[in-house]
């Protein structure tokens, strides 16, 4: 039996292995392979790897890790959890099973991209989700944002404000828009609908309904996410509604509502963003040192929002 098994093998899930590692502790991390940002070309806003590949980055760091022997990572993917605080287990595709007395999940969550076809293709590179992670490098070009919640006009001012002097808001004729805020803003509307995209290694052609195409260096939109099918809906753990979709609730101690089971990163907070899943990950790896240790103080949050 491992002390623990973390769920995902991304920045959050790595981090919490490594606190743990370095106490010592039996860890192994599961990794099915697909992180969240594996079409991007870079990681950006990361201090001392700005701009270098996300699969750069957790190649390094995996490789951090081989240097402490109670650690074990493996890929797989998680189909099946079971057990309690002291004895979980775990059931891979394959049908392997493993033994932990906590968990930590970092698997992260599943976007739902708006059902246009072209942006799947794009997802990432020039269809983006974060003026942070990726604004800098279209600066100044035209740039849309579309509109899949009523986020999309908080994005479009963001990139108005700072990014570019360039921005139309496809608004597809949603509803509840404050137009005037916009306007005075200076971002553009367009009130057709998306229906197609086409990529290309300079930008992004976008069909608009009645025939039109417009040329953009990006687009930018806010997915839905979901956690449905994921080890976290399995294991049944308090959510939080988020403005892009629900998340994990958990405490200070990274802890969630299920005894024994603590989350990090994208699984368990509203925004996305690399920084944010580092230090979730160290939260939840020394959160669950701490209930490892001394168990009576580290007490599942409430399940009520």
């Amino acid at each position: 039996m491992y002390d623990v098994i973390v769920i995902g093998g991304s920045f959050a899930g790595l981090t919490a292995a490594l606190q743990l590692g370095r106490a010592s502790r039996s860890v192994l991390v599961i990794d099915a392979g697909l992180p969240r940002n594996r079409t991007s070309a870079g990681a950006h806003g990361v201090a001392g790897w700005d701009g270098i590949a996300p699969a750069e980055i957790l190649g390094r760091f995996r490789d951090d890790l081989k240097a402490y022997p109670h650690l074990s990572q493996r890929g797989g993917k998680v189909t099946a959890i079971g057990g309690q605080m002291g004895a979980f287990s775990v059931t891979l595709e394959n049908g392997e099973d493993f033994a932990a007395k906590r968990l930590i999940l970092a698997h992260g969550v599943r976007d739902i991209l708006p059902d246009v076809p072209g942006l799947a293709e794009g997802w990432g590179r020039q269809v983006l989700h974060c003026p942070y992670c990726h604004g800098y490098e279209v600066k100044g070009e035209p740039l849309a944002v579309l509109a899949t919640s009523h986020m999309g006009a908080h994005q479009a001012l963001m990139l108005r404000a700072d990014w570019s002097d360039r921005v139309t808001l496809i608004t597809g004729g949603m509803d509840g828009l404050d137009h005037a805020a916009l306007e005075l803003a200076g971002v553009q509307m367009d009130s057709r609908a998306l229906e197609a995209a086409q990529i290309d290694e300079s930008g992004i052609t976008l069909s608009l309904s009645g025939g039109d195409s417009q040329r953009f260096a990006a687009l930018f939109l806010g997915p839905r996410t979901t956690l449905a099918e994921s080890p976290a809906a399995h294991l049944g753990c308090a959510l939080s509604d988020g403005p892009m979709g629900p998340f994990v609730k958990v405490g200070p101690m990274a802890q969630t509502s299920i005894p024994g089971v603590f989350a990090a990163g994208d699984v368990a907070r509203p925004m996305p963003n690399i920084n944010f899943a580092l230090a979730d990950g160290a939260q939840a790896g020394s959160g669950c040192h701490a209930s490892l240790l001394f168990p009576e103080i580290v007490t599942p949050v409430e399940a009520a929002q």
